[in-house]
């Protein structure tokens, strides 16, 4: 009888786990946008106690037996794929003990409650404590981790964000971008330096205006306002659920430009969360498919689409009629010069495409340093700012544009960095194919029509959810696996081809 109802059992058991960690989302996205500063540690233990009760579904030993016993099924391709899902989690669950994982989890809600006082006062003093707590409950997860699964320990971090991937794999796809970017860096400037400079136009912009041009352009890519928000935090993010997706941005009246990009960026992850298969709801293998890919899809609308000549062309005289602009500095020309602008700067969120993955890549050797124990907390601001010369060239003046600026490392999520740049190359990869597959898709974004590159999206990645690998569906969607080249081709034609760079 358990034979036959183990499949069954487990999906029970998961749709509880996943409602579960629905509500755990609300409640992170409150405490990001909403909730009072008193708020904090009654939070704190809110958080705990979802993580111990999401931790004990999945480690209690019925679920290791109903996998064991569901695994000499007979299942249909789609099922196998959610058991291998189930197997996945459990396997990372099983192996950690619960009091470190209710010790991470209120480490990690009292170091963010500092950081959004901290970061504003580029005080890494207030926040060093705290954060050493952090890397230590991460360094212990990791350890366990991988003695359980068998990886190092910061693959072990990295599974977690990147099913599959590995350190390895992404330190030749770096060092190939790292030998690249410089040299093309200054072909770059060097051309643009000859070229008309941008003009950015100026304000104020009132940030219901900016609010109301964003909801204009969502609602324009398909985003679902009886399912989703738009609100403000302190670092732009997308969360919630997929029947109710959360995404916020920040404003600032003298530029609409960043936030705007931020806003349609965040859109990208939103319309991957709608997306996903309504009938795989509730199931391991109906959530999205890892960081990389949903990175990819955020991308994808900012910096393919929506830094395109196409787009521009198009939002132009949305974006003039919305500030009341005219002039040169509204000119489409202008405004596209503007957004593929290449300058190195501080903050990676604001990041041109060209400079971006040097953001990345030295985020990535400082986590990985400090994962295994190369170097302390202490020594990161230091590290950083060397790191940022090093890379780019430029030194911060303070650890608010430093080492402060992201809020990952010090809400716990260490080995996410690197599926910012694999969703970048992916994004570029995806595009590229969906252009290929219908010629309509850029003459219909020029009339702000997405519902072609959509369609392609829906069915290529957004269907597909968990049922494959990302290696698997990325080749399914393009004919190959990922390829730095295309992102490299991409970024030759945009920057040193196009008349009006």
């Amino acid at each position: 009888m358990l034979s036959e109802n183990a499949y069954a059992k487990l999906g029970s058991r998961f749709r509880r786990l996943l409602a579960i960690r629905d509500a755990e989302a609300i409640l992170h996205w409150d405490l990001a946008t909403m909730m009072p500063s008193g708020g904090a540690a009654g939070r704190a233990e809110q958080l705990a106690e979802m993580r111990a009760v999401q931790h004990g579904i999945l480690s209690a030993p019925e679920t290791g037996e109903l996998i064991s016993d569901a695994a000499g099924l007979d299942l249909s391709t789609e099922q196998a794929a959610d058991l291998a899902e189930m197997k996945r989690m459990w396997a990372r669950a099983n192996a950690l003990p619960e009091d470190l994982v209710t010790a991470l989890s209120r480490a990690c809600s009292a170091c963010e409650t500092v950081w959004r006082k901290a970061r504003p006062e580029a005080d890494f003093a207030a926040i060093l404590p705290y954060l050493e707590d952090v890397l230590a409950r991460v360094r212990d997860t990791a350890a366990v981790l991988s003695d359980a699964l068998e990886l190092s320990p910061y693959d072990a971090l990295l599974d977690e964000y990147e099913p599959g991937g590995r350190a390895g794999d992404i330190d030749a796809v770096f060092a190939d971008l790292a030998a690249f970017l410089p040299g093309f860096l200054a072909r770059v400037l060097d051309r643009q330096a000859g070229q008309p400079q941008a003009i950015l136009p100026q304000g104020p912009f009132p940030i219901e205006a900016q609010r109301a041009l964003g909801v204009r352009f969502m609602e324009r890519l398909g985003f679902d306002f009886d399912h989703g928000r738009l609100d403000v935090s302190l670092h732009p993010f997308c969360g919630g659920t997929r029947d109710d997706v959360r995404i916020t941005t920040r404003y600032d009246e003298t530029d609409f430009t960043s936030s705007l990009m931020g806003v349609l960026h965040e859109t990208g992850h939103a319309l991957y969360d709608m997306g996903l298969p309504a009938n795989w709801r509730g199931r391991p293998a109906g959530e999205a498919r890892g960081m990389s890919l949903h990175e990819s899809q955020s991308l994808l609308i900012e910096m393919q689409v929506c830094r395109s000549p196409e787009f521009l062309g198009f939002a132009t005289p949305i974006m003039a009629e919305a500030f009341g602009g005219d002039g040169p500095a509204w000119e489409t020309e202008n405004l596209i010069r503007l957004y593929t602008r290449v300058q190195p700067g501080f903050i990676r969120v604001d990041a041109d495409e060209v400079t971006y993955p040097a953001h990345v890549i030295l985020r990535y050797r400082l986590e990985r340093s400090m994962i295994e124990g190369q170097m302390e907390a202490r020594d990161l601001p230091a590290a950083f700012n060397e790191g940022m010369q090093n890379l780019l060239g430029i030194t911060p003046p303070d650890d608010g544009l430093g080492c402060l600026q992201d809020l990952h490392w010090y809400d716990g999520a260490w080995g996410y960095f690197p599926t910012y740049t694999l969703g970048a190359l992916s994004a570029a990869q995806l595009f590229a194919a969906a252009k290929q597959a219908d010629a309509q898709i850029n003459p219909a974004i020029g009339r702000g029509d997405f519902k072609p590159l959509m369609t392609w999206l829906r069915q290529n990645v957004h269907a597909k959810a968990s049922l494959h690998s990302t290696r698997d569906i990325l080749t399914q969607a393009t004919g190959k696996p990922l390829d730095a080249e295309v992102f490299k081709s991409h970024l030759e034609k945009r920057y040193l081809k196009q008349a009006w760079m």
